[in-house]
């Protein structure tokens, strides 16, 4: 089974410094009907205006990642890390037992566009913990792992029992992933344009597949795609 979302369904949200598209329910958006696929909690595809952001603030028992799509992201939070992260960078928040910090764009000119993606802990109160990587040219037609539990492939070990794969699709490259039995996919085109399983699919565009164990993606002109691989039950 396939079932496609596409982008202009998801939840909009437009403040002075925020444009944001919401793929699950959050904050004043509410979609009974998305409120998660699995482990899989939040992915907000945010634009924050030069140097606009978000106000120190805080969260427990939540793994959060950021992508750097354009621009940059300076972050600093309560266990004393402060950084910027740039395009092509991720970075890795474990909440656990309680942390607070706040996201900027620290640019007077420019736009920063990124993908805020919470997942759900397989464990609670673990000691809140701050961790980026910087991506390479490996996930060039190839999958590369960004983050899984176990740190597999020089990926950034999480407390959840998600992956998340990323790939940089050429146009007319077919890239193929197996499912395992027990295991949900979701989809979510990043930027650019790509087949899903057969369907042309755009940016911002998302599919979750279940329980067929073979997804085949073809890039339609450069695309950037994650790939989440869940457990069948929610933790």
């Amino acid at each position: 089974m396939v079932i496609f979302r596409p982008a202009e369904e998801r939840g909009h949200v437009e403040i002075d410094w925020l444009k944001s598209a919401h793929s699950f329910s959050f904050g004043q958006y509410f979609d009974r009907n998305h409120m998660n696929v699995s482990v899989l909690r939040v992915i907000n595809d945010d634009v924050i205006a030069a140097g606009g952001g978000f106000a120190t603030h805080p969260h427990d028992n939540m793994e959060i990642i950021t992508y750097v799509l354009k621009g940059e992201l300076a972050h600093k939070d309560s266990m004393g890390n402060g950084s910027t992260i740039r395009q092509g960078e991720i970075q890795h928040m474990s909440a656990g037992s309680g942390i607070t910090h706040s996201e900027f764009n620290p640019s007077e000119v420019n736009e920063t566009h990124l993908l805020q993606i919470w997942m759900l802990p397989n464990k609670q109160d673990v000691e809140p913990q701050y961790q980026s990587l910087e991506l390479d040219d490996s996930r060039q037609n190839q999958w590369k792992t960004l983050v899984s539990p176990d740190g597999r492939e020089g990926s950034l070990a999480i407390h959840s029992d998600g992956v998340i794969l990323n790939a940089l699709i050429s146009e007319g490259v077919v890239l193929s992933y197996d499912l395992g039995d027990d295991r949900i996919a979701y989809i979510h085109i990043a930027q650019g344009q790509a087949k899903i399983n057969g369907r042309d699919c755009k940016s911002g565009d998302a599919a979750t597949i279940y329980p067929e164990s073979l997804i085949e993606i073809e890039g339609l002109d450069q695309a950037d795609v994650l790939l989440f691989d869940l457990p069948q039950e929610r933790q």
